[in-house]
């Protein structure tokens, strides 16, 4: 009697995420983007997966996979062997970005002059109310990424994938900037500049938009560039002090 050939078993597949694991990494995300915008983790944080998992009850991987896609999107710096940290932006580096931002801009600005439709501006004027709202309630870090997202709304508009994707990478930079240095108080000025760009892309004068827009940029780069200048001075004025009072005090051990 012929033998039966046995079937060889089907090969092993890793199991698909489930809805509880995307919630779970979307959590996660929330809350280490929430902590990166409040402003109170500082240029240079590590951030421990052991701690972050303990502290958002959840997994070493479902952090591990957060802080890697925050380190793919240039919000974290990612360290072979050491982890990850809140970013510690030189001011060449930032004020490179900036300059990025300001072409970008200039380009979409001139795209979407004259040309928006009455339900793209109601849609814009919609968004800058949520931003006044969340400045007036104090939610620091959710009117810095509302601030970000008008100007991704206005690349939305101009209708290309290539733009988008690229200024998300530049203000995912400017929005921790922003988080980092920039003064609660001075901050709470983009829903009145983000109202005047509105009002300059349906106006009739383009090279005044372009003004108001390059304007917006220019003024929040000073704002930053002085703040990161003003943190490294003290930084600087603390370790020399530091380094001062012990050496007099190894000093007067000697006698």
């Amino acid at each position: 009697m012929p033998s039966t050939a046995r079937k060889p078993p089907a090969p092993a597949t890793a199991p698909e995420p489930t809805d509880d694991d995307a919630n779970v990494d979307e959590r996660v995300y929330a809350a280490v983007s929430k902590a990166l915008l409040s402003g109170k983790l500082r240029p240079g944080t590590p951030l421990r997966e052991r701690a972050l998992a303990e502290a958002l009850g959840c997994t070493r991987g479902a952090v591990r996979k957060v802080l890697s896609r925050l380190g793919s999107e240039k919000r974290l710096v990612l360290e072979h062997n050491r982890g990850a940290f809140v970013p510690n932006p030189s001011i060449d580096d930032m004020r490179g970005t900036y300059r990025a931002r300001r072409i970008v801009e200039a380009g979409l600005v001139s795209t979407l002059f004259g040309r928006l439709q009455r339900e793209q501006v109601a849609a814009l004027r919609k968004h800058v109310q949520a931003e006044q709202k969340a400045f007036k309630e104090g939610r620091r870090e959710d009117a810095i990424r509302l601030a970000g997202e008008f100007h991704m709304l206005l690349a939305q508009m101009a209708g290309s994938d290539e733009l988008i994707s690229y200024l998300q990478r530049l203000i995912s930079h400017t929005e921790l900037y922003k988080a980092l240095y920039d003064s609660a108080e001075a901050a709470s000025c983009a829903p009145r500049e983000h109202e005047q760009i509105i009002e300059a892309l349906t106006g009739k004068s383009l090279s005044a938009a372009l003004a108001v827009a390059l304007e917006h940029l220019d003024e929040l780069e000073q704002r930053v560039i002085a703040g990161a200048a003003a943190e490294q001075e003290v930084d600087l004025a603390t370790l020399l002090n530091g380094g001062a009072a012990a050496a007099a005090q190894g000093h007067g051990h000697s006698h």
